[in-house]
């Protein structure tokens, strides 16, 4: 019974995950809630469920697997940094490859940031997020929540590749080869990826403010 807090919360939160983006109940809510309300409220709800999911870990019984150490909470304090870059540079942003793009009929595969580095931004903050977070955190339900999260990550982008690759046929031969010869480092960079990197500081700013009050720890040593 000690461990049914935290069982429940991961079901809730890969059911509230799973359900609402199955082809037929996002059309109905899409109908109902237009396409930005139901982001919004998507989003929301993954935050929420994501509250809930960690305290859940937080209140289960503490089974060590490796010894806290001093320097641990640093690996997520600095690892969390590019994490919220890479979000802010990704998120409404076209890109073909993957899930989150905006606009995807504009990708250029000359310019293609982020995605030159990794057709999945977005899964690679996660599995950065998660992997980070699991070093200062070595008791068995962290393990288990924090493992997940990071084999979703990596296993999601074997997924989406596929999925990707049959969905676009050719054309997804066709732009990764462009991509493969762009530079990995672009030039300077425009007003609206400035705007991006000082939303993406902002935000882990705003990580660390709230964190405790969220999480019911500080990310600060």
């Amino acid at each position: 019974m000690a461990w049914s807090g935290f069982s429940l919360a991961l079901i809730a939160f890969f059911t509230s995950h799973s359900i609402p983006v199955r082809p037929p109940v996002k059309a109905w809510l899409v109908r109902r809630l237009g396409r930005r309300g139901f982001s919004l409220a998507y989003s929301a709800l993954s935050l929420a469920m994501l509250i809930w999911l960690i305290r859940a870990a937080d209140r289960a019984p503490h089974l060590e697997l490796w010894l806290w150490a001093p320097w641990q909470p640093l690996v997520p304090l600095v690892v969390m940094l590019p994490v919220c870059l890479i979000i802010a540079l990704t998120i409404a942003r076209p890109n073909p490859f993957s899930f989150g793009g905006a606009g995807n009929d504009q990708f250029d595969p000359t310019q293609p940031g982020l995605v030159r580095w990794s057709r999945h931004p977005l899964l690679l903050a996660l599995a950065l997020w998660s992997g980070s977070h699991l070093v200062p955190n070595g008791d068995l339900a962290h393990a288990i929540l924090f493992g997940l999260f990071g084999g979703f990550a990596l296993f999601g982008m074997q997924i989406i590749d596929r999925r990707k690759r049959r969905e676009m046929g050719a054309r997804w031969q066709v732009l990764q080869d462009k991509m493969a010869v762009a530079p990995l480092v672009p030039g300077w960079p425009s007003w609206e990826t400035g705007v991006r990197l000082a939303a993406g500081v902002v935000l882990y700013a705003g990580l660390i403010g709230v964190h405790a009050m969220l999480f019911g720890v500080s990310p600060l040593p």
